[in-house]
């Protein structure tokens, strides 16, 4: 176990860039994730990589070897898979992420009762609304809002995930309310949902016509989709945003449906995965415990 461990401290090292992120992923402490690569170093008489005090890369022998040792893991991982079947339930960690609000919202109330079903599973959690990699970050599987991009993963639609433009009525009171789509693109402040190399740099809206392509613009924009929640509480804007997130604003009255008559095109919500996690046990009961809940929760949002 101990050279299973080594190892999987080398591939995580690998895919964050530093020995102390790759331990910090195993539960280990810097000095006991540096040991573990030393020892493999040792083991196999070579030097896995390139150290300076800025950066920490692999070497030639290094980056060979963690294509090989990222398989090895993967084939391990795939026979506990196997044996779970046989022993009661699954077992082992799965690294789960998700976007902010849905995580938050949708995905994270769900998972201590996942837990107590399968006591033997134990979950890690990353959320954020910039794109990730889930192969080089090592997830197994990942959520999202929106319309996937990656035709390399395996895609499962969970439901469509309803959205409306809304704002406080003292800010439509102060700017007009809009009547036709092409009012938000004179004199009203869009609060968009941006960051790097994000491809949501518009608004999609229904028509009688089919979907309308709207290029908003706004004075601030954000890659943290509760920060536009904030902002447009604030009276700063229209925000398109999922229901489930301004459901209880809505019902309130401390925001209001604007331009009922063209509402934004629904999201798909669903979840990537490499094609070889749904062999494993404990991803596909995961996805199908989270489905499940999570469409009950989006009904009830709708």
């Amino acid at each position: 176990m101990l050279y299973i461990d080594c190892l999987r401290v080398f591939v995580r090292t690998v895919e964050l860039g530093s020995i102390t992120s790759g331990g910090r992923d195993l539960r280990m402490t810097p000095a006991v994730a540096s040991k573990r690569i030393k020892e493999l170093e040792q083991k196999l008489g070579v030097r896995l990589f390139n150290r300076t005090t800025r950066s920490l890369t692999p070497t030639e022998a290094g980056s060979r070897f963690y294509d090989e040792a990222r398989h090895v893991l993967e084939s391990i991982a795939h026979a506990e898979s196997v044996a779970a079947q046989f022993s009661g339930g699954p077992r082992g960690v799965i690294r789960l992420a998700a976007p902010l609000a849905a995580g938050r919202r949708l995905i994270a109330p769900l998972i201590p009762a996942f837990s107590d079903n399968y006591p033997h599973t134990e979950i890690r959690m990353r959320m954020s609304d910039r794109k990730i990699d889930i192969l080089a970050d090592g997830i197994d599987l990942a959520f999202f809002v929106g319309t996937p991009h990656d035709s390399s993963l395996k895609m499962r639609k969970i439901a469509d995930c309803q959205r409306v433009l809304c704002a406080t009525p003292a800010y439509l009171e102060r700017y007009g309310t809009p009547e036709r789509p092409e009012d938000l693109l004179r004199n009203h402040n869009c609060l968009l949902l941006r960051y790097p190399r994000s491809p949501e740099y518009y608004w999609l809206l229904e028509t009688p016509k089919g979907p309308r392509k709207l290029e908003v613009s706004g004075k601030f924009d954000a890659d943290d989709s509760d920060v536009l929640t904030d902002w447009v509480l604030a009276g700063a804007g229209i925000a398109n945003k999922p229901v489930f997130e301004v459901k209880d604003h809505l019902a309130s009255g401390a925001l209001v449906e604007v331009l009922p008559a063209f509402r934004p095109v629904p999201s798909i919500f669903g979840c990537l995965y490499p094609h070889r996690k749904l062999q494993d046990l404990k991803i596909r009961l995961l996805i199908e415990f989270l489905a499940e809940k999570a469409v009950e929760k989006l009904a009830k949002a709708s």
